[in-house]
């Protein structure tokens, strides 16, 4: 017969272990099981960070260069330590421009990077020569050793980036488009009958043009990250079929600029919300805005950026705003301002704090968005998708 004493303690131990391990690990009892995307105030370029669940992470693009680059390694790093990250398992280069890898090799150096994705090695852009050298000498120099502690993959139109309850599809790289429409895509697409007029791209978005494009599924809840993806290569995706079909949050658009954002793309796709990754002065075009504003079944637009280039014309309500400006001028003016030259800009000064929006999805559809600055939430519900265009 077993001493009763000793019973008592195996008791004991067995209710206690899982309290201890609680207790060293407060954060695992409390994260909910959504999925995160975190859009990250960049001042104009690109960062957007993809937790899920399992606090598996995907981030894509990493800001502009120095001397940008402290400075936007530090936002990304603050919304890694809001996730509870300790390392990023895949990192995606959407394309060589400045504004979307010039901070890579700084935030390697503050935190483990398993994995470093990209389309392969940029095409020439003789409209920017500078910005070419730099490129070339980072992919000589510097990329090769980051990825060298690490895994380095080209990936291609069809491939998936692995994630433990995540699909993640890539559907652009490299110039290229997925052939095979998504699962319940391929019906024809009505908004591509004006696609000819804008199928052309100017020689200074060649780079654009060679965007990885992802698309994420999650349950019932669908997302795409289509990089700068200019009109031609939309149209490609989407015309004269629709190879996604539909989505509840369409993130980046091109910081909102004309060169993309056709009607073929984001109205096919009809999204509940999109989500801008614009600046004060770059980005919130008002041809961009039309489109978004005239798309079939949109709910909200949420931007990083007031918008000077928006004007009050095209001005969203400031709830839906993560960052404003600086030096707030007395009056806005209506109209919407010239915006810089088409060359690339160099990082925009924000003296201000930053602010992400934040996104967090359940596997039945419903999700909810948050502005950091000012606590503003907005819950989608779940609801049967639109059929695919």
């Amino acid at each position: 017969m077993r001493p009763r004493g000793i019973s008592l303690l195996v008791l004991a131990a067995a209710v206690c272990a899982p309290l201890l391990s609680l207790a060293q690990n407060p954060a695992a009892n409390t994260r909910p099981a959504t999925l995160d995307i975190y859009v990250i105030d960049v001042e104009g370029g690109n960062s957007t960070l993809i937790v899920t669940p399992s606090r598996e992470s995907l981030l894509i693009d990493t800001g502009y260069p120095p001397p940008a680059a402290s400075r936007d390694a530090g936002r990304i790093m603050d919304a890694v330590h809001d996730a509870g990250l300790q390392q990023i398992d895949h990192l995606v280069t959407t394309h060589w421009h400045g504004d979307h890898f010039g901070g890579l090799a700084e935030l390697a150096s503050r935190i483990p990077v398993r994995e470093f994705i990209d389309h392969g090695l940029p095409d020439s852009e003789p409209a920017q020569s500078a910005a070419n050298a730099s490129t070339a000498a980072f992919l000589r120099d510097v990329y090769p050793e980051l990825y060298a502690k690490a895994k380095h993959t080209v990936v291609k139109p069809g491939d998936r980036i692995p994630m433990t309850g995540l699909d993640v599809r890539v559907v652009t790289s490299a110039g290229k488009v997925i052939e095979k429409p998504l699962p319940g895509a391929g019906q024809p697409n009505p908004y591509c009958a004006d696609a000819s007029a804008d199928s052309a791209s100017p020689v200074l978005f060649a780079e654009d043009a060679q965007s990885v494009g992802l698309f994420f599924t999650f349950g019932k809840f669908r997302a795409a990250h289509l990089g700068d993806l200019v009109k031609s290569r939309e149209f490609a995706l989407m015309c004269p079929v629709n190879r996604l079909g539909s989505v509840d949050v369409l993130l980046g658009l091109h910081h909102g600029q004309a060169t993309s954002n056709s009607a073929a793309l984001v109205h096919a796709l009809h999204p509940r919300v999109a989500i801008m990754n614009n600046g004060t002065r770059k980005g919130g075009e008002p041809d961009v805005m039309k489109v978004l504003h005239t798309s079939p079944g949109l709910e909200d637009l949420w931007q990083l950026h007031f918008s000077l280039l928006s004007g009050q014309e095209y001005a969203q309500p400031g709830m839906f705003i993560a960052n404003t400006i600086d030096d707030p001028r007395p009056e806005m003016p209506l109209d919407p301002i010239t915006g810089p030259p088409t060359a690339m800009p160099a990082a925009p000064v924000h003296s201000g704090k930053a602010y992400w929006i934040k996104v967090s999805a359940q596997p039945d559809g419903t999700f909810t968005v948050t502005n950091q600055r000012n606590q503003f939430t907005k819950t989608y519900a779940a609801h049967a998708k639109p059929a695919a265009n």
